[in-house]
């Protein structure tokens, strides 16, 4: 003889509901489509918007003497950078400060392999936010200490190829991005990470562009 079943109760039926909508709720590690905590898609929120202020006064003196040693370490900070960036590095006259030659395996702006040679170099260092960029959102009014740290700040250098290097000129986010795709989300992140620190503000337009490059990687972290 069957066994018949009760019928489930309103509150039996309300138990089972939030099991199941437990069980189909992403986790806690699943990436938010605006960006959790620590991230570079949430960061883009806490940078000031103001349009962008004349390029007046502006000139790469305003930022130190190039490449000066702020570490203290004994070599200039280009030379810091090609030795971090760089592989197969081998010195001048069998010091350890001057990169003679080495190799960037893999160019975050092209994806490619460039080859370095000291004094006919197709390698640059890039300011990731550009000094005019940073002069016109902010920096003219930072004092001069300030700008020393921020133009040899290794966060904001990158060992790059030259050619596109170039082609970027003083451009944010708005107006240029790496050709290389895979890299656009670390770069744009890089981007937050210094405007962030010193208190760079961005342009509407950047902020808008930021987002639309972050929003592909939500979980991509700041440098």
């Amino acid at each position: 003889m069957p066994t018949h079943q009760k019928p489930l109760t309103a509150t039996a039926f309300a138990v089972l509901a939030l099991l199941a909508g437990a069980a189909c709720s992403p986790g806690d590690d699943a990436p938010s489509a605006k960006g959790g905590a620590g991230t570079a898609l949430a960061a883009v929120d806490t940078l000031t918007v103001k349009g962008r202020a004349p390029k007046t006064g502006y000139d790469r003196e305003k930022f130190g003497r190039a490449w000066t040693d702020v570490d203290r370490n004994g070599c200039g900070t280009r030379d810091d950078v090609l030795r971090r960036d760089l592989t197969g590095v081998r010195y001048k006259d069998g010091g350890h400060c001057k990169v003679a030659t080495g190799t960037l395996t893999a160019d975050p702006y092209t994806g490619g392999s460039v080859d370095y040679v000291r004094g006919r170099s197709k390698v640059d260092i890039d300011h990731v936010v550009a000094l005019s960029d940073a002069w016109q959102k902010g920096a003219q009014k930072w004092d001069a200490g300030t700008r020393l740290r921020f133009a040899n700040d290794p966060l904001n250098l990158l060992a790059v190829d030259a050619t596109a290097n170039r082609r970027k000129s003083d451009g944010d986010a708005a107006t240029w991005l790496p050709p290389n795709r895979a890299y656009r989300c670390p770069y744009v992140a890089r981007q937050v990470a210094v405007k962030k620190k010193y208190g760079v503000w961005v342009t509407a337009a950047e902020r808008d562009a930021m987002k639309r490059v972050l929003g592909s990687c939500p979980g991509q972290r700041l440098p």
